[in-house]
């Protein structure tokens, strides 16, 4: 083989070798113009939203005190949400201004029943999250870093007029773990207010008590997620404890929050009596016989593909049983069962009924019932 030939398959070589290094980099400037190196991981300080929330120790450590995870962060490094650094014994907000889900959907998908039915929310998400449930129906956005995705970013003011554009009358921050982009959230949140707009949370409930109380200035309504009544099934599926969400909810309460559950079955890991029963027991004697409950249906995901769609029966007789130990208002999710999602009135009659996300029937006149029921929640 001559001395050119040599030459030019080593040039060409070297060609393939450069296209295949930076055709990544390509790519997603040309999905995102605005895109820069340090949106792929090497973030500026200049450009980032300190935390709230943390204490700097000895060491160079940061200790967050977001959430009940509590981590302590080594220089360079990230709590367990992977959204929130260590640079320079100051803690930042990675995910800060960038959403990675931005969408129009009927309240009653939160779901949230008991406020403004019919009604538009603009949902926002973005990467992370302070748990790792093993049947996550979102985990490509909250088991990811911002480094996954090309983002644009959008400040408060930005997410504000695409809500009122809308024509929304909430926004609900949703789909990933809202408490890990709490900045944002609560900077949302406050200009929500300000511009007419309610606000949602629905979350886990992992959220420590000053952060949550500070955050209850602006929000209006939240739908926490029970996943479980045992510390073995919090450990097991969700990474986390039992203890600081059901401080959660009763935190809710006592600002006096619209406050709705749902509690999602899952076949042989939280579906016995006895369990269920405990829940149920424990929400009416420390939150009351208004409890706003959505017990919802399981399908195979992510890592849990192996374990079956939760039967409809068990969804009915759940649904029964936290009727008949005084709960008033308990709903089914993820099923078609109008009786299921019908809201009733003391005598029996029709307050609100609903077809899956659409209310077919609302007989509410200021949140009261004809027989003079007044049925908790945000109706005008």
């Amino acid at each position: 083989m001559s001395k050119i030939y040599k030459k030019l398959i080593v040039i060409f070589g070297a060609i393939v070798l450069t296209v295949l290094l930076f055709l990544p980099l390509f790519l997603l400037k040309n999905k995102n113009p605005d895109f820069n190196i340090e949106s792929i991981g090497l973030f500026r300080i200049e450009d980032l939203r300190e935390a709230d929330f943390y204490e700097t120790l000895s060491n160079g450590l940061v200790k967050c005190n977001l959430c009940p995870n509590n981590c302590l962060i080594k220089q360079g490094k990230r709590g367990l949400c992977e959204v929130r650094e260590n640079k320079d014994g100051k803690l930042y907000a990675l995910n800060y201004g960038l959403p990675v889900s931005e969408h129009i959907d009927p309240i009653e998908k939160k779901p949230i029943f008991h406020m403004l039915p019919s009604t538009d929310v603009y949902s926002i998400a973005t990467a992370g999250c302070n748990f790792s449930c093993l049947n996550c129906q979102n985990w490509q956005i909250s088991q990811a870093t911002v480094e996954d995705f090309s983002l644009d970013k959008k400040t408060p003011e930005q997410i504000i007029r695409a809500a009122l554009k809308s024509k929304s009358q909430a926004i609900a921050y949703t789909y990933s773990e809202p408490t890990i982009f709490y900045e944002y959230m609560y900077d949302i949140a406050k200009l929500a207010h300000e511009n007419g707009l309610y606000n949602i949370m629905v979350t886990n409930g992992y959220i420590n008590e000053e952060p949550l109380r500070k955050l209850c200035q602006y929000m209006d309504a939240f739908n926490v997620d029970l996943k479980g009544f045992s510390e073995e099934f919090y450990q097991k599926v969700t990474g986390g404890k039992l203890a600081p969400v059901l401080n959660t909810l009763k935190i809710i309460k006592e600002e006096g929050k619209l406050l709705e559950i749902t509690y999602l079955i899952i076949p042989s890991l939280n579906d016995s009596e006895d369990e269920i029963k405990q829940a149920i027991q424990w929400l009416i004697d420390n939150i009351g016989e208004d409890t706003i409950v959505h017990f919802s249906r399981f399908y195979p995901d992510y890592k849990l593909k192996n374990i079956p769609a939760t039967p409809v029966s068990t969804l009915k007789k759940a649904r029964q049983m936290a009727l008949d130990l005084g709960l008033k208002y308990v709903y089914t999710g993820n099923m078609y069962w109008p009786e299921g999602e019908t809201t009733y009135c003391n005598d029996g009659s029709i307050a609100i009924q609903r077809q899956g996300f659409i209310v077919t029937e609302n007989n509410l006149d200021k949140g009261k019932c004809n027989d003079g029921t007044e049925v908790p929640g945000i109706w005008e």
